[in-house]
C-alpha cells in the first residue's frame, strides 16, 4: 500500500534533517521545519525564491546545482561553508539527489541539509577540555620534579653563604638563591591556586565591576570600559576571589594588547557583556542554564600562529609575557565544569566565558 502525499509531507515535518525541494530554476517548492530552522527563514517567506538568495555557498555550487538537474547526477558536500540571507554564515554538510515532482513529474532537486556548527563546536570543546586536562597531569609532574632540586639547590646556598670567609662572595650565594626562588615562584603560578577553592554565592557582575576597577586603575584611564549586563542572571557557587583571577587575566590581557598599539587605535575600548543561555553543550554535558560572559576588545587581534596553543602554559604574543594567564583563567573555568572560548580578527577579539548555573 503507497503512502498518501499528506502522510510523507508529516514524515517530512518531523525529520531533524532539513529537507527542501527545488525546480529546474532552482526555486524553493518546499521546505520542511528543521530547514527552516537551518536557513533562519520561515517557509512562506522560502517559496518561490531562489535557494541561492537564501543560502549562498559560491558560484560553483550555483553551477554544480543547475549540472545536476541536467545530468541527473547526485552529489554531497561536507562541511560547506554557507552565507545566509541574513549574512550570518553556518556550516553545512548537504546532500543533492535529483528527483521527479511528485505531481508535474517535471525535474526538481531533493537537498538534504545537516547542520554542522553544533558537533563541530562539541567537538572542538571535547578536545579543547581533553588537552588542557593533559597539560595540566604534565605540568604537576613537570613542576615537582623542578621543585625538589631547587630545595636542595637553595639549602646548599644558603649553607654555602655561611661558610664564606669574605662577605662579599655572599653576593654570588644571594644570586643563586634569588634564582632559585624566582623559579619556585614561576612552579607555583604554573600549578595553580594552591588552596582549596572556597565555594559561596558569587554576583558575577559583582566580579566584573572589581575586575573593571583594578582594569581602570592599570589602564590610568585610558581604556574605555561599556558594561551590557543581564541583571537577571542568578548567583553561581564558586571561588570570589579565583573568579576575579579568571576574568582579570583575559581584560589584562585585552587591556595590554590595546595600549601597545594604541597610535593604531583611535578609542581603545573593553566591553563587558553578559547573558544566560538555556540547553547549552560545554563538551559532552548540557546545561539547562549557562552564564555567557563576552570579553570584547578593539585590539589588533590574536596572531594566527598562537590560536591552536592559546591556552596552553607559557605561550605569548608579548616578549616580557609569562604565558599563563590564559591558562590559570581556563584551569579555574574548567573546575567550575564551564569553558572559554574565543574568535578574533584584527580590530575586534571575543574571549567567551561559558559557566553552568545549576549544580550538577
Amino acid at each position: 500500500m503507497l503512502a498518501s502525499p499528506i502522510i510523507n509531507q508529516r514524515l517530512l515535518e518531523h525529520l531533524n534533517t532539513g529537507v527542501l525541494l527545488l525546480d529546474a530554476d532552482l526555486s524553493v517548492l518546499y521546505v520542511n521545519p528543521a530547514a527552516e530552522a537551518l536557513l533562519e527563514m520561515s517557509g512562506k517567506r522560502c517559496l518561490g525564491v531562489p535557494f541561492y538568495e537564501l543560502a549562498h555557498e559560491s558560484d560553483e555550487s550555483i553551477v554544480a546545482l543547475r549540472h545536476s538537474v541536467v545530468t541527473g547526477h547526485s552529489y554531497t558536500k561536507r562541511e560547506a561553508i554557507i552565507q545566509l540571507h541574513n549574512q550570518q554564515q553556518i556550516t553545512l554538510d548537504y546532500s543533492v539527489s535529483p528527483v521527479a515532482h511528485p505531481e508535474t513529474r517535471l525535474p526538481s532537486l531533493l537537498i538534504e541539509l545537516q547542520g554542522r556548527d553544533r558537533l563541530m563546536r562539541i567537538s572542538r570543546e571535547e578536545q579543547l577540555i581533553a588537552k588542557q586536562e593533559t597539560t595540566r597531569s604534565l605540568v604537576r609532574g613537570l613542576a615537582h620534579e623542578i621543585k625538589n632540586p631547587l630545595g636542595g639547590i637553595r639549602g646548599a646556598a644558603q649553607l654555602l653563604s655561611r661558610e664564606l670567609p669574605s662577605n662579599d662572595l655572599t653576593e654570588y650565594t644571594n644570586i643563586i638563591i634569588e634564582e632559585a626562588d624566582r623559579l619556585r615562584d614561576l612552579v607555583d603560578r604554573l600549578l595553580g591556586p594552591r588552596h582549596i577553592p572556597k565555594q559561596e554565592d558569587v554576583n558575577i557582575h559583582e566580579v566584573l565591576e572589581r575586575v573593571c576597577q583594578l582594569i581602570e586603575v592599570e589602564s590610568q584611564g585610558r581604556i574605555t570600559i561599556d558594561r551590557d549586563y543581564d541583571p537577571s542572571i542568578p548567583e553561581l557557587q564558586a571561588d570570589k576571589g579565583q573568579m576575579i583571577q579568571a576574568m582579570l587575566n583575559i581584560c589584562r590581557n585585552a587591556m595590554q594588547a590595546m595600549l601597545e598599539s594604541s597610535p593604531e587605535i583611535e578609542q581603545p575600548t573593553l566591553q563587558l557583556r553578559t547573558r544566560t543561555v538555556r540547553q547549552f553543550t560545554i563538551g559532552h554535558q548540557r546545561h539547562r542554564l549557562v552564564a555567557q560572559i563576552d570579553i570584547t576588545d578593539n585590539g589588533p587581534g590574536i596572531p594566527e600562529d598562537l590560536r591552536e596553543n592559546l591556552f596552553y602554559p607559557m605561550v605569548s604574543g608579548r616578549a616580557e609575557g609569562t604565558g599563563l594567564g590564559l591558562s590559570i583563567s581556563q584551569s579555574i573555568i574548567n573546575q567550575k565544569n564551564g569553558i572559554i572560548e574565543f574568535a578574533s580578527e584584527p580590530g575586534k577579539t571575543i574571549f567567551s566565558i561559558y559557566l553552568p548555573l545549576e549544580s550538577l
